[in-house]
């Protein structure tokens, strides 16, 4: 029987492009998790031969914008990008600003999502403390970086096959 983590992380049959390309937006904050993240995101990446490229902002709440001036920037040239991933970790402190970075960066990845031609992946971890991001890095929650980068594979091939024949 399959489990909903290897369903999740099926990609047979999935056909795109082999000029795709992936943007890669992370965070500094919480690094480690991070770096679990993007390594997941690479491993389901190389799988497939899909190009990606990595950019670093520092934290969260700057994901959009980096977005945003990368998609300006690339408009026009040969490495438009095919999808955007967005990589963070977001932990529940004492204070209402987790609260903010988590309606702020999921307000920007949803609008992106909405105006790009091309998928927004949110792979930002919003949790309440290290135990629950842990567990989303190959814990009992599955891998949200290979899911992640799953999810872009999935919608690059949707946006492909999308147009009326």
């Amino acid at each position: 029987m399959t489990s909903e983590s290897e369903l999740l992380l099926n990609t047979a049959g999935i056909q795109i492009d082999k000029d795709a390309c992936v943007v890669i937006i992370k965070t500094e904050w919480n690094a480690a998790i991070i770096d679990a993240l993007l390594d997941g995101v690479k491993e389901i990446l190389d799988t497939q031969e899909v190009k990606y490229f990595v950019y670093t902002v520092p934290g969260a709440v700057e994901i959009g914008y980096a977005i945003q001036k990368v998609w300006e920037n690339a408009k026009g040239t040969r490495m438009v990008p095919s999808a955007f991933i967005t990589l963070g970790c977001v932990i529940r402190g004492e204070t209402p600003h987790f609260d903010y970075v988590c309606q702020s960066v999921t307000s920007a990845i949803t609008l992106l999502n909405l105006q790009l031609p091309v998928p927004t992946i949110f792979g930002v971890l919003t949790v309440n403390h290290q135990q629950e991001a842990l567990d989303r890095i190959g814990g009992k929650h599955g891998h949200k970086g290979k899911e992640a980068a799953v999810a872009a594979l999935k919608m690059i091939a949707f946006g492909q096959a999308a147009y009326l024949k």
